[in-house]
């Protein structure tokens, strides 16, 4: 059967390869975007941080047996708890100076991550094995599903809505979103803002370690993983709006379709064409699809 002149089964294959690679670009774009519009830090670390969570997962297994559920909880608390090291030790000193100092420390402390794990594990990737209980695939009719991947799109999906709501839906998110316009009104309701802004950031680096933990069954684990898509996701991020939740996540599952779309109309554009978009837009709404000007 063909759609289009294309063959369904490679048609709706790349698609899939496509939704599964914007579930990660939608995670780390959200972590990204939660960083950038409440703490106004363009945080370069981030693709190592991701890097980190799929580290932890694997070494936690290798030491101490933990499996991957335990790892889904385990990494994103690790992670989160060295990026408020950070945050309290390096970035706190940075918050009333020009966006490009946050980006530059973050940026060397990415080179510094994966220089140090390089020369501990080497740069070829280490297999992680999928969960017994995802292991196979599911008939479809038209392809097969494996079951691995279907979680990691539902995963994804639920865990950017729960966070989109929790931002922009409740008290705490009002408080957050107050705290970054008018910290010292908030700190006057009796509000700890400074330990606020840390846990934001803690939280922020926590979804990239999740994301790292359900990429290494799909990606391998490896020092150089992040490198390989961070800049990808600041493309998604622009693209979305810099500091738009909803932005983030709506164009992070979207550019992984259009991805995966090319891959199978176009292959050779496959690995331009989500910056040519980012380029389009900028021309056309250089806020970004989803953000505003200031």
């Amino acid at each position: 059967m063909e759609l289009f002149g294309i063959p369904s089964q490679a048609l709706f294959g790349q698609l899939l390869i496509g939704l599964i690679n914007g579930s990660f670009y939608a995670l780390l774009s959200l972590g990204l975007a939660v960083i950038f519009g409440l703490l106004n830090i363009i945080n370069f670390s981030h693709g190592a941080q991701y890097m980190m969570g799929a580290f932890v997962a694997y070494l936690s297994l290798q030491w101490f047996g933990l499996n991957y559920w335990l790892a889904l909880v385990v990494a994103p608390l690790v992670v989160g708890a060295t990026g408020v090291v950070v945050e309290r030790t390096m970035l706190v000193r940075l918050y009333k100076l020009d966006h490009l100092y946050g980006l530059l420390l973050t940026f060397g402390l990415a080179l510094i991550l994966q220089g140090l794990f390089r020369n501990a594990y080497g740069a070829s990737g280490m297999p992680y094995a999928v969960p017994e209980v995802f292991q196979g695939a599911v008939d479809l009719g038209f392809m097969f599903l494996p079951k691995y991947r279907a979680w990691v799109i539902v995963a994804s999906m639920l865990i950017c809505f729960s966070t989109w709501f929790v931002i922009e839906r409740t008290k705490l998110g009002a408080y957050l979103r107050a705290a970054t316009e008018n910290p010292s009104l908030v700190q006057a309701f009796g509000i700890n803002v400074p330990r606020m802004i840390t846990l934001t950031y803690g939280f922020g680096v926590g979804l990239a370690a999740l994301a790292g933990v359900m990429a290494a069954p799909i990606y391998q684990v490896s020092p150089m993983m992040g490198a390989d898509i961070i800049i990808v996701v600041f493309a998604v991020v622009v693209i979305g709006g810099m500091g738009s939740i909803m932005g983030s996540i709506l164009s992070g599952f979207g550019l992984g379709l259009i991805e995966g779309l090319t891959k199978v109309v176009y292959p050779e554009a496959s690995n331009t064409v989500i910056f040519v978009i980012m380029a389009i837009v900028l021309l056309i709404k250089p806020a970004g699809l989803f953000g505003t000007e200031k």
